[in-house]
């Protein structure tokens, strides 16, 4: 059965980040292999970039890490998040639903950690970082799903807030996927929740969140033209401003109800929130990121196309879209890249998943964007599905992407913690934050197969020659989490 094509209410589909973590996910998504504390009292310091959280406001970027899949207190599958501060030294804290200050209990196949985003959403100067857990139970409504905000602070995060579901009892998986940005250009973040199955509506929590009733100030749906239903709704969200009115859109990736085939569709944000009318259809593929790769002032949209035919863009190994953003939206030119591609490092081979996660961010500190692209399935001199991941930079002149000097890396890499063994997945999510404040983003990889599916997650210093580097790895036993089941710490970043 096509993966992405829609063909039953129980058509397969791929979440990347999700990719046969648990079979509670796996019944989570219709078969899917497709993230109350008190207030601060001292003021964080200046904020970072938008793509870079900073729980603490300390002014240096951190990082959330989820392992979906992992059992916490005997339930398989009940997730969990690691937060990690950065800084000289980097520093780990894991929650999960047991954890002091997070609302509800963790219970079998509640999937905490499925997605993940993070915003200032009660505009205390602070990140905060939603989380979500759409196999979650709530009372009789069984996969109801839930969201959970967890409360930055000077300390980091701490405490949490349920954000209110307005369907309960629709058994729809609330939280799959989730979103931030400011989709009506107040200044303020706006969180975007999704349900994997029912209507494919999404909700949009507008303005200040609350601590206390988890509601926002005002709250609306939007409803692209994707099919709803079990399998179906949105795979994946994600925000920038393409069009460059100063207002995050949002990108909504399933099935499309033109065809039942893949697509994203791109929804632009407005002064009264985000709005159906003049959504655009782009390529398909699970992953995108949003950024202005050219330097000409409109937002990118960077599509993972990472199947290997029988859609339209598909090449075999899996491909890469740049949709270049305009004054009317993604109208620009589109490049293209894959692993055959001239500069591109390796040959296109099928199953590699190449643009199964990607990510951009200013790598080497020159100002212009550079493009991550992980290739979970890349088999490596016979280690099957060990995993890759290839870093193509932008171009001194801020012209745009380009393969010239584009880098390589797997876990027989110099410098790369670890050693290439069978179904690693190494590049199963890859995510850019400048971790130690030097003024270049660091490059994380995610490698949700280490260990035999413990997962782990590899941050890589980027060094002033433009070198990526670190010293070791984190594993489920660095940060507290049950080796039983199938944990997959690694399957998602927080953007």
């Amino acid at each position: 059965m096509a993966k992405h094509k829609r063909t039953s209410t129980t058509a397969r589909s791929r979440r990347s980040r999700l990719a046969a973590a648990t079979a509670a996910t796996a019944a989570l998504t219709g078969g899917l292999l497709a993230v109350t504390g008190a207030t601060a009292s001292a003021a964080p310091a200046e904020p970072l970039p938008s793509h870079e959280a900073d729980f603490n406001g300390d002014g240096v970027a951190d990082l959330a890490t989820t392992a979906p899949g992992a059992t916490v207190g005997g339930k398989s599958g009940a997730g969990q998040v690691v937060v990690t501060y950065g800084g000289s030294t980097l520093r780990h804290k894991t929650f999960s639903q047991n954890s002091t200050g997070v609302p509800g209990t963790a219970e079998t196949g509640d999937t905490f950690g499925y997605d993940t985003a993070y915003g200032d959403f009660d505009r205390d100067g602070f990140d905060d970082l939603a989380i979500a857990a759409p196999g979650e139970d709530v009372g009789s409504d069984k996969d109801g799903g839930t969201a959970q905000i967890l409360w930055g602070s000077a300390n980091g995060l701490s405490g949490g807030t349920t954000v209110k579901d307005p369907r309960p009892g629709s058994h729809d998986f609330f939280s799959g996927p989730i979103e931030a940005g400011d989709f009506d250009g107040d200044g303020d973040t706006d969180l975007a929740i999704g349900a994997r199955s029912g209507a494919a509506t999404i909700d949009v929590l507008n303005g200040k969140i609350s601590r206390t009733s988890g509601t926002g100030s005002s709250r609306y749906t939007v409803k692209p033209a994707i099919h709803s239903g079990e399998g179906a709704g949105p795979f994946n969200l994600h925000s920038g401003d393409v069009n460059g009115d100063k207002r995050e859109d949002l990108i909504v990736d399933g099935y499309s109800t033109a065809d039942n085939y893949n697509a994203n569709l791109w929804v632009p944000g407005t002064s009264s929130g985000l709005k159906t009318t003049n959504q655009q259809r782009l390529p398909g593929g699970i992953i995108t990121d949003v950024g202005d790769t050219d330097g000409d002032g409109y937002g990118d949209i960077v599509i993972g196309l990472e199947w290997d035919d029988d859609i339209a863009g598909a090449h075999k190994g899996g491909s890469v879209h740049v949709v270049h953003g305009a004054a009317n939206g993604p109208y620009g030119d589109t490049q293209v890249f894959t692993q055959d591609t001239a500069g591109v490092p390796g040959t296109g081979e099928k199953g590699d998943s190449f643009g199964t996660e990607l990510d951009l961010g200013d790598i080497n500190g020159d100002g212009n964007l550079d493009l991550v692209v992980g290739a979970a399935g890349e088999d490596l001199d016979g280690v099957q599905d060990a995993g890759s991941v290839t870093v193509i930079y932008g171009k001194a002149d801020g012209s745009g992407l380009s393969t010239a000097g584009a880098a390589f890396l797997d876990q027989n890499t110099p410098g790369v913690p670890n050693s290439n063994e069978k179904h690693d997945f190494f590049g199963s999510d890859v995510h850019v934050d400048d971790l130690n404040g030097d003024g270049r983003g660091d490059v994380t990889v995610g490698a949700y197969g280490e260990n035999s599916t413990n997962g782990a997650f590899y941050p890589l210093l980027s060094k002033s020659d433009g070198t990526l580097a670190g010293s070791s790895g984190v594993y489920t036993s660095t940060v507290g989490i049950s080796a039983t089941g199938t944990p997959r710490l690694g399957a998602n970043f927080a953007d």
